[in-house]
């Protein structure tokens, strides 16, 4: 009775651990998700940068403006790529997170299992000896 409690209660706790694991995993896409919108922007950022033209050429007022632009365009991009060098950083926590989170619940589904088998090896052993004991009690019958 005590084992099948035991079991009954690592299930449990296999599953709980299992919903943590799919908690991780979803969040970790999520986060996949942001870091490739940030690489698109700064895809995006860089090519306005560039596309602007060069400023030399223009008269002084558009020069100005177009100069003005263009940092501005790439400060934006700076702080994008700090913003993403600071994601990335977060990635790799919870992907540690996940790893350790896939690593508790697999020790656990082991121990489970070990659980399991020595649950069913106690009912064959219980189904045995039940068997024999019917079996000796069938031949003391048969011998008086």
């Amino acid at each position: 009775m005590k084992r099948t409690r035991t079991i009954a209660s690592l299930g449990t706790l296999v599953e709980l651990r299992s919903l943590d694991v799919d908690r991780l995993q979803a969040d970790l896409a999520s986060q996949e998700a942001t870091r490739t919108r940030y690489q698109n922007n700064l895809a995006r950022l860089d090519a306005l940068t560039e596309g602007s033209g060069a400023t030399g050429a223009l008269p002084l007022a558009l020069a100005l403006n177009c100069g003005a632009y263009k940092q501005n365009v790439m400060a934006m991009a700076d702080l994008h790529r700090t913003d993403l060098a600071l994601h990335e950083a977060n990635m790799a926590v919870s992907q540690r997170k996940l790893a350790d989170a896939w690593t508790r619940r697999e020790l656990l589904g082991k121990v489970l299992e070990q659980e399991q088998v020595l649950h069913a090896r106690e009912q064959e052993r219980v189904v045995r000896k039940r068997e024999d004991d019917i079996a000796t009690q069938s031949w003391m019958a048969g011998r008086a």
